[in-house]
C-alpha cells in the first residue's frame, strides 16, 4: 500500500508539471483578450513592458486536475478545493480590474471560514513551558477558530507581498511545498503528500516561464492561491503532527514570505503609513537596492528558503537544538556576506560620486577658458 501512495504522489507531481507547464502558453495568449495586462506604473515595478498577469490560472489548472485525479477526496480537501476555486476567482477579477485592498480580505476571511467549517484547524499548540508546567500540548478549543483563519489570510498574504521579482514567489513557494512533502512522506500522510506534490509540481511547471525575464506574471490569481494553499496544507499536515515541533516547523518553512510581511507591518507603523499601503522596503527590494541583479536577488532568496526548510527539516527529525545551531550558522554567514556586499556598494557610490564632481569641475574649468 505505501508503496501504491508514493506512486500517486509521484504521478501528482508529474501531471500538476505537465499541465501548468503546457497550459502557460495558453494564459498567455488570453491575458491581452481580457486586459489582464501588468503595466508598469510606478517606482516599486521592476519590470519596464507590459507583461500579461493572470499566470496564476494555469497554476491552479495543474494543481486542481492533479488533486481531482490522485487525492482521496475527504472532508477537508474538498473544503480546501471550494476555498481555492473562490480565491482564484477573486484573483483573476483583480488582476483584470484591481480590487479593493479591503473587498480582498472580505473574500479571505469569507476563504478561511469555509475552510475552518470543513475541519480544517490548528487544534493543538505545543506547550513550550511543559518540562516545568502542564501538559505537553494545549488544546485550543474555541480558539482554534480565530487562530486557523488568522493563519491562513497572513500566509496568504504574505507569499502575496514577495511576489516582486520575477520567478521569487512561485519559486519560494515550490522550494517550501518540496519540504513540506518530504515531511508528508516521512510522516507517511500519503492524502496530504499528494496535494503538496500537485503544488510544488504546477509551481516548478511555471517557473520557466516566470524566471527572469518573465514571459509572465502570476499575479494575485497566483500569489494568493500559492499562499492560500500551503497556509491549508501546513495545518492539515504539519500542525496537526505532534511529532513536529508545533508552530517552529511551519513558521521556518514559510519563514521569508511570512517575516518579510511582519517587518512591512512593523516599518509602516513605525512610519506612520497605513499597513496595508505598498512600499520599496521588502527584502528583495533591499537586495535590489545593494546592486544586486533580479537573478541574483532571487537566487539569494531562494538560498535563503532552502536554508529555512533544511533547517525545519532538521529540526523535526533531529530536535531544536541541532536546527538552531544549523540557522545561526547560516545566517551569520549571510549577514557578513550582506555587510561587506553593502560596504563595497557605499565605496562604489563614493568613487562614482567623487568621479561625478571632478566631471562637473572639469566642464565648469573647460567653459570658463572658452569664455575668455
Amino acid at each position: 500500500m505505501a508503496i501504491d501512495n508514493n506512486i500517486f504522489v509521484f504521478l501528482a507531481l508529474i501531471v500538476a508539471f505537465l499541465i501548468s507547464f503546457s497550459a502557460t502558453p495558453m494564459v498567455i495568449a488570453l491575458a491581452p483578450k481580457i486586459n489582464a495586462i501588468d503595466v508598469p506604473k510606478d517606482s516599486r515595478r521592476v519590470h519596464k513592458k507590459p507583461i500579461p498577469r493572470i499566470g496564476g490560472l494555469a497554476i491552479f489548472y495543474g494543481f486542481i486536475i492533479s488533486v481531482m485525479c490522485f487525492a482521496v477526496m475527504e472532508r477537508e480537501v474538498m473544503g480546501i478545493l471550494i476555498g481555492a476555486v473562490i480565491i482564484v476567482t477573486v484573483g483573476v477579477i483583480d488582476d483584470i480590474v484591481e480590487l479593493n485592498a479591503k473587498v480582498k480580505l472580505l473574500f479571505q476571511i469569507l476563504v478561511a471560514g469555509i475552510v475552518v467549517y470543513f475541519g480544517v484547524r490548528i487544534e493543538n499548540v505545543a506547550n513550550p513551558l511543559a518540562t516545568w508546567i502542564g501538559t505537553p500540548y494545549i488544546n485550543l478549543g474555541w480558539a482554534s477558530i480565530p487562530l486557523t483563519m488568522i493563519w491562513i489570510i497572513g500566509v496568504t498574504n504574505a507569499v502575496n507581498l514577495i511576489d516582486g521579482l520575477d520567478g521569487l514567489a512561485v519559486g519560494v513557494s515550490s522550494i517550501s511545498s518540496m519540504t513540506v512533502l518530504a515531511l508528508m512522506l516521512i510522516s507517511q500522510n500519503p492524502n496530504v503528500a499528494v496535494l503538496t506534490a500537485a503544488v510544488a509540481g504546477a509551481g516548478f511547471g511555471f517557473l520557466p516561464y516566470n524566471f527572469n525575464p518573465a514571459k509572465i506574471f502570476m499575479g494575485d490569481t497566483g500569489s494568493t492561491f500559492l499562499g492560500y494553499i500551503l497556509a491549508c496544507i501546513s495545518v492539515l499536515g504539519l500542525l496537526k503532527m505532534y511529532a513536529l515541533i508545533s508552530f517552529a516547523v511551519p513558521l521556518l518553512i514559510l519563514g521569508l514570505p511570512i517575516f518579510d510581511t511582519l517587518f512591512a507591518i512593523i516599518r509602516r507603523a513605525l512610519t506612520g503609513k497605513p499597513i496595508m499601503a505598498p512600499d520599496r522596503g521588502h527584502l528583495h527590494h533591499r537586495l535590489l537596492d545593494m546592486g544586486f541583479s533580479q537573478r541574483q536577488t532571487v537566487l539569494i532568496l531562494y538560498t535563503m528558503t532552502a536554508v529555512l526548510c533544511m533547517t525545519a527539516v532538521v529540526m523535526s527529525l533531529r530536535g531544536a537544538m541541532r536546527g538552531l545551531i544549523l540557522i545561526l550558522a547560516v545566517l551569520g554567514i549571510i549577514l557578513v556576506s550582506a555587510v561587506v556586499m553593502d560596504s563595497k556598494v557605499k565605496n562604489n557610490e563614493g568613487l562614482d560620486s567623487e568621479s561625478n564632481s571632478e566631471y562637473e569641475l572639469k566642464k565648469i574649468e573647460s567653459s570658463s577658458e572658452s569664455d575668455k
